[in-house]
């Protein structure tokens, strides 16, 4: 069964409608079909409330989290493991510290990260990506 790793730019980008919005919810389709697993580390999980919050406000923030709660996407606790993992990765790359736990978490479950981040283009030797719009230069 293929699993997905949901990194925090392809969600907002959904619920959001902004560009690859309709990748995301073919994925999130296979999700609520059975045909595929959908995993959200809870780095990245805070990372769009507080993305949505600092833009739309507590209410709009609020609201996005309650829709994520109606996929069936697991939330991944952040242990000493996983974050050992993202550390790992930061140290090895100038990406964001959060999107470190996406690709530590993808690597952890052998799944492909859900993405429109350009900053991933960095980690395509190490995880398998699928891109919501044309793949970034």
């Amino acid at each position: 069964m293929k699993k997905y790793v949901l990194d925090s730019f392809a969600l907002i980008a959904f619920f959001e409608d902004e560009p690859g919005a309709g990748k995301v919810a073919e994925v999130l389709q296979e999700l609520l079909s059975g045909q595929a697993r959908g995993f959200l580390s809870v780095i990245n999980w805070g990372e769009i409330y507080y993305n949505v919050r600092r833009e739309q406000g507590t209410a709009e923030a609020e609201k996005v989290l309650g829709q994520i709660n109606q996929y069936p996407i697991e939330l991944v606790a952040a242990d000493q493991e996983l974050t050992y993992e993202a550390a790992q990765l930061k140290a090895e790359h100038r990406i964001a510290y959060a999107d470190c736990f996406a690709a530590a978490l993808a690597r952890k479950l052998n799944a492909r990260v859900l993405t429109g981040d350009p900053e991933f283009k960095k980690f395509h030797h190490q995880i398998m990506i699928d891109w919501i719009a044309e793949k970034p230069k």
